[in-house]
């Protein structure tokens, strides 16, 4: 008899497409003893259209309808990007799956420049994401910023009524949607990191579902599952969330881990850094959250109350 495996997924185009890369992988390697199907699931954060997202609860939104869904065995597994994924799961999930890693970088979208650099003082960059808007003024203080919402095309769409004359968007969601053409430049993750676990998909389960554990063990990439591993260390020392703003990447490099982790102030004109590495030994996983949460702990009593205040 062949088992039924529901995936659930938030009903977006991205969504959706990075989700059937996930079940046609798994289908292939479970052959005809089970069947995986795609279950879309309209969350809170999908039906937020304008604002930020920490105004209307944070980016627990765009999980807390699957985390349900999982709960009440609607559905056996969920598929998420990983930046959006809470650092602290509900009791009775689990993160238990890391697939291979998209590229992390942002990539620069404009009609009007080919770097952020050679936009004209006073452009107007459009963005939701508070780390975004905060780098951005890092960089350029002469820059203005306005909220721009939506999927990846009504964004697209936006940039080319002449809502913004630039944006930022996730290179592994445009690659995943075969938009990478639309990136007029990318961004040096050096110079500007991407959010913590950015190019990353996580697969989440109910903690008592052995089979589903054993049918996800070989889909697991372990370089990615280090690199998020860090970077959502460093995310829960600094209480992490959409009202700070905060980039991270990590990077496995031979049997060392690279990082860089930064937080600011909204507008940009506050910044604390760390960069590093650590050799990777018996435990990488261990040795990764170690890292990440030294870095982030670091920052936390550098900024001290210029950062509780950005938290508050």
């Amino acid at each position: 008899m062949t088992s039924l495996i529901r995936i659930g997924a938030r009903g977006s185009k991205l969504s959706l497409a990075q989700t059937e890369l996930v079940r046609a992988a798994m289908q292939a390697r479970a052959g005809a003893n089970f069947t995986l199907q795609i279950e879309p699931i309209v969350t809170s954060g999908d039906r937020l259209q304008e604002g930020r997202l920490i105004e209307a609860g944070g980016k627990g939104l765009f999980t807390k309808e699957l985390d349900e869904a999982l709960l009440d065995g609607r559905i056996e597994l969920a598929v998420h990007s990983l930046k959006d994924l809470p650092t602290r799961l509900p009791e009775g999930i689990e993160l238990v799956c890391v697939p291979e890693r998209e590229d992390p970088r942002d990539a620069f979208v404009s009609l009007r420049a080919a770097t952020l650099h050679d936009l004209p003082a006073g452009a107007l960059i459009g963005t939701a994401s508070l780390r975004r808007q905060a780098q951005t003024l890092h960089a350029r203080p002469d820059l203005r910023v306005t909220t721009l919402r939506g999927n990846v095309d009504t964004r697209l769409t936006k940039l080319e009524a002449g809502e913004a004359d630039a944006t930022f968007l996730a290179l592994a969601g445009l690659k995943r949607l075969g938009l990478q053409s639309r990136a007029t430049s990318l961004i040096d993750p050096h110079d500007m990191p991407p959010a913590a676990c950015q190019g990353a998909l996580a697969i989440t389960a109910r903690a008592d579902l052995a089979l589903i554990r054993e049918q996800l063990a070989a889909y697991q990439c372990m370089r990615a599952r280090v690199e998020i591993e860090a970077e959502r260390a460093f995310l829960d020392a600094l209480d992490g969330s959409c009202r700070t703003a905060i980039g991270a990447l990590a990077r496995v490099q031979g049997r060392e881990l690279v990082f860089i982790g930064e937080a600011l102030a909204s507008d940009g004109a506050a910044r604390w850094r760390r960069t590093g590495s650590v050799a990777l030994g018996a435990d990488p996983i261990a040795d990764a959250r170690a890292l990440g949460s030294r870095f982030g702990a670091e920052i936390r009593d550098e900024a001290g109350e210029a950062l509780v205040m950005e938290l508050a």
